[in-house]
Order: C-alpha cells, then structure tokens, then sequence
C-alpha cells in the first residue's frame, strides 16, 4: 500500500509531505502491492500506544476476563489505539496473578484489536497516603519474589510498575525489578526529593501520572516532580483529559520536561465509551458525570479518566500543545518507555505498518491501517 498526498510525522521534522509505503505488515521503501490511500487533507501520524489505561466500553483489565480483555482491545483499535499496555489495580495477589494470565493469554491467542505488548502493574505497592482511588485494603510492601511470581504468570508480559519508593524495601525492589527487564516508575507516593532521586539513581525511569498521586512542586521541596525533571532520562506521565490537569500546567510540562520526555496516558476506566452513571472499580465504585470520575461518596477524589488517548491527544492540542509534539508524547515516547521503539511509536522503514489518518480540520479519524492492512470504519 501507498499512502500518498498526507502531511506525514516524522521524529526529527515534524509534518512533511511525503508517501508511506507498506509492505505486508511493515513499513517500507517501496509497496509491492498497488494499493494506494489517498490522504489528500490528511494527517498522517503513527498508531498511539496507552501504557496507562484501565478499561473501557464497561470492562476492566482487573476483571481479569478474556471476553472483556479483548472487547477493549477491539475498542481501542477503534481509537486509533493500536498497542496497548493496560494497567491493574491494588488487589489480592491471586486476582493479580489472574489478570497476568489473562493477558499472557490474550497475547498468545492474538484474536485481532489493539495489540497487548504488556502490562502495567500500577499497584499494590504504593503508598497509603497516596493511594487515590487504589483500594488501600490491598497494598503491599515492594515485594520482589512476589514481582517474580506474578511475572512468571504473565509470562513476561509485565513492562511496567509503579512504586512509592517510601516504602520498605523499595529501594532493593527497584534494582531487582530494572535487573529483570521491568521498567520501574514513581508514582502514589508521598516522597520527597531525594527519596525520589535515590529511586531514579536506582533504576526508576518514569513517573506516573504526573502531579497525581505526589506531592505538589514546591519552590523549597520539589519532591518527585523536582526529582523527575533534574534526572535526564525520566520520562513523566500525564492526563490530559481537561479534568486531571489545568491547560497552563500542561503547556508547562512540555515546556520544562520537552516533548521527548512526556507521555500522554488516558488512565481510562470502563466507563469510557458509555454512559453517566456507577461504575465498579478495583473494588470499590465509581461515579462519572459528563469527563469527570470519583470514588462514589468522594466527589474530591479522581478515580482516572473516562476520555481515550486519542481524545487526550486532542485535548493537549486544544490546550496549545503543537500537534507533533503531541503525537509523538502518545506514540514514540510510550513505545520507548517499554521498549518497544524498534516495533512501534514512528512511521519509519522496517517498523510495523500501523498508522492513522486524521483530519486536518478537526483531527478527527479518517482511516486505520493495522499491520497493514486497511481497517473498515
């Protein structure tokens, strides 16, 4: 296939005007098969990759449900969310380990939708105080052989997990964790800066969900934030659902951190893409109300997003983050923060053919390309 007349991404120039051949399931020099898109009006961006995102379309991943893993699978496809790496709650180990299995076994099925390239264990080792809307009867101390047990029953599929590094242990868990090809982020913690500092001179190279969950930046104690910035290779989340974090702070971000080191994450739960109303939540439930999520009887208390990272795409540029900028915080920097950068996250030869056409008028979604191939609409 070659997609031709679209204003293309590229890493280093931004949009250019250029074709984007495929080969099969990857990107190519030449395409050898005669099929053209016409992309005339378009942008033409690689397809996102959500390392943050709980559920949608009334699933969860910590349901641990075939049927449902993969009903959000089809979902975020549908989003122009080709790769995905959804996040668990606090829970019991044994419900942990089942929804490592599911996701092993979704993977090895691979039945069609957003491809799973693993899983983000956001819980249970976070901090008390900092819990959110994790459910605080199931956190636990950084445990590493409990990481190793539940990493053996997603076998291999963990890429990602949050810690506080407060916490006992956490400083030893995290060296083990980076040792066995983990990547570790700081997140729902109550550190200060150079706790945070000693996690990321420990291995930690990513924060989770920035500004929720930690303490705020503050000109004599700037915490994890403070921490993150000052440590080059830290890479920081952030929800830009127009509810989590004010528009000034998300131009800020991206100005202090730059546009290679933020990625944008929905942190979605299953009552994305359905109506207001209750909603179950690693245990508890939540309450949703137009874009807004709480813990029920908790109105301050956020429980994630109910918008999906092509609209948190959207919502930045809307906020004034210019477009490549944004593309690139919700295609190549997730695929980078779990190493999937050869596969995924850039529209450049030999990397996998899945890329998405959006409208230059309103960034609404032309055309899918999956693996190469053409998706119905």
């Amino acid at each position: 296939m070659r997609v031709t007349g679209g204003q293309v991404f590229d890493l280093e120039k931004g949009f250019i005007e250029r074709d984007v051949c495929t080969d099969g399931p990857l990107l190519a020099s030449v395409s050898s098969d005669g099929r053209m898109l016409d992309a005339s009006g378009c942008y033409v961006i690689p397809g996102l990759v959500d390392v943050h995102f709980h559920g949608c379309v009334g699933e969860d991943f910590s349901d641990a449900s075939p049927e449902g893993l993969q009903r959000m699978a089809d979902f975020e496809l549908s989003q122009g969310v080709t790769y995905i790496c959804p996040a668990g709650m606090t829970l019991p180990e044994d419900q942990l380990t089942a929804i490592c299995r599911n996701a092993a076994a979704h993977r090895a099925k691979n039945a069609g939708g957003a491809q799973l390239v693993g899983l983000h264990l956001e819980g249970p080792f976070l901090s008390t105080a900092k819990k959110g809307a994790q459910n605080g009867d199931f956190l636990h101390d950084p445990d590493s052989a409990m990481l190793r047990r539940l990493q053996k029953a997603a076998e291999g599929c963990v890429k990602l997990v949050t810690v506080a590094p407060e916490q006992p242990g956490a400083m030893d868990f995290i060296r083990a964790a980076v040792a066995d090809g983990i990547a570790v982020s700081v997140g729902h913690t109550t550190a200060d800066y150079d706790t945070a500092a000693a996690a990321f001179a420990a291995g930690a190279d990513h924060a989770t969900h920035l500004y929720n969950g930690m303490p705020p930046l503050h000109h004599r104690s700037p915490g994890v934030i403070g921490a993150a910035f000052d440590d080059p290779k830290v890479q920081v989340e952030l929800i830009c659902d127009g509810i989590h974090i004010h528009s000034s702070v998300v131009r800020a971000t991206f100005r202090l951190f730059g546009a290679e080191r933020v990625i944008l994450i929905s942190d979605s739960l299953r009552a994305t893409g359905m109506p207001d109303g209750q909603y179950p939540f690693g245990g508890q439930e939540i309450e949703v109300h137009g874009n807004r999520a709480t813990i029920l009887g908790h109105p301050e208390t956020l429980a994630g997003s109910v918008t999906s990272l092509m609209g948190c795409l959207r919502q930045a540029v809307a906020f004034g983050v210019p477009l490549a900028d944004a593309v690139r915080a919700a295609s190549y920097n997730p695929a980078r923060s779990i190493g999937i950068d050869r596969q995924a996250g850039s529209l450049d030869t030999g990397k996998e053919a899945s890329l998405i056409l959006l409208d230059r008028e309103d960034l609404s979604i032309r055309a899918i390309v999956f693996q190469g191939e053409l998706l119905e609409q």
